[in-house]
């Protein structure tokens, strides 16, 4: 990675070069899609999906409440509202009946995230998308090498989108990447990245609305080096989840993330992060004690996810239906520490800390 980068910076070009076009060429083969456009971020790749997509105010965004906020935003920025669904209890996806209940005649498209780089139920949402004229958006962003029945995540939708925070399974630092095999959003979203200029235009010439959305060259050398090692990277992350699956198993009080996808056949996890759950009977206040116990000793641990629909950005944005599980699920996860180099013995230490954590909680009456 690090001669990656030096590569460029001894070369003539830090923007809209080879390297963004190579890195755009590799997300394509992964994922088999046609058209690839490297993006500033995540969110930026969102963003311009709704707006090439044609959505604006008036329409409505089918999204899940139990995600990171920029999927909802992404609607938002473009006068549409988004509209929150409820999530399976197992996978923590949209739960499709819930989204097919969301259904309006303003609604447009949905956007389906793979949460923690778990696939959703692709099948049953794009029937449902199919009956009702709708579009579907990919929120990817944490599910890079993730599979649905044997088929790449990126690959089904209208447009999908990849981020590249270094938190993510591959990382350019900042970064995003959309996908789709629409030749017209393919050549609208590039002109979008790059100040509104077509491929075509000159260098001063501002055909459409455009916003500053590039990636570096810098940045897309980078995420060439890590997209060759990414089966290497979603091995050993898959590793860590196995090692904490075994010595958590039998913990009381905790719930584990599935290993495996039995109910969607030759699926494939991308591991992004593992979240743990405390059981039903648990909820918020002891979730806050184990976080605040392991954080003392030096093991930071994540809320994953506080609800979209419960933060005061969205306080002015009724519900549709209910979120039992949304809120449910929500006040009762904690994300562990996880990482590609992670190694045996920092495992253990967490997974055991983890459970004395929750034998003091219980031990209290908490």
């Amino acid at each position: 990675e690090i001669d990656a980068v030096v590569s460029v910076l001894r070369g003539p070009r830090l923007s809209l070069g080879p390297k963004m076009e190579e890195f755009e060429a590799l997300v394509c083969d992964m994922t088999g899609q046609q058209f690839g456009i490297a993006v500033s971020s995540g969110t930026a790749g969102l963003h311009l999906c709704i707006r090439g997509l044609g959505i604006g105010p008036g329409d409505e965004v089918i999204v899940p409440s139990f995600t990171f906020v920029a999927a909802a935003n992404a609607a938002r920025y473009e006068g549409a509202t988004p509209v929150f669904a409820d999530i399976e209890p197992r996978t923590l996806n949209l739960d499709p009946a819930s989204v097919e209940a969301s259904i309006t005649p303003r609604t447009r498209a949905i956007i389906v995230v793979h949460t923690f780089g778990c696939p959703a139920e692709m099948g049953a949402i794009l029937d449902i998308a199919g009956r009702h004229g709708l579009q579907v958006i990919e929120d990817a962003c944490e599910a890079i090498g993730a599979e649905y029945q044997g088929e790449p995540v990126g690959s089904f939708g209208d447009a999908a989108v990849f981020a590249f925070y270094p938190n993510k399974q591959i990382t350019t630092g900042e970064g995003g990447m959309v996908v789709t095999g629409d030749a017209r959003l393919a050549r609208e979203i590039r002109a979008m990245r790059n100040h509104g200029r077509y491929d075509t235009d000159a260098w001063h010439q501002h055909s459409i609305l455009g916003y500053n959305y590039r990636l570096s060259e810098i940045a897309c050398a980078l995420g060439c080096a890590q997209i060759r090692r990414l089966d290497e990277i979603l091995a050993r992350r898959e590793q860590v989840a196995r090692q904490y699956d075994a010595l958590l198993l039998d913990v009381p009080g905790l719930m584990l993330p599935p290993l495996e996808l039995t109910d969607s056949r030759n699926s494939r996890i991308s591991w992004f992060v593992y979240v743990v759950r405390l059981a039903s009977h648990l909820g918020r206040a002891q979730r806050d004690a184990v976080v605040c116990t392991l954080q003392e000793q030096g093991i930071a641990c994540g809320r994953y996810f506080a609800p979209i629909h419960s933060q005061p950005a969205y306080a002015d944005l009724p519900l549709r239906q209910p979120l039992s599980v949304t809120e449910a699920v929500s006040e009762r996860t904690i994300a562990l520490p996880f990482f590609t180099r992670m190694d045996d013995a920092d495992v253990r230490r967490v997974a055991e800390a983890l459970a004395e954590a929750l034998l003091e909680c219980e031990q209290a009456g908490l």
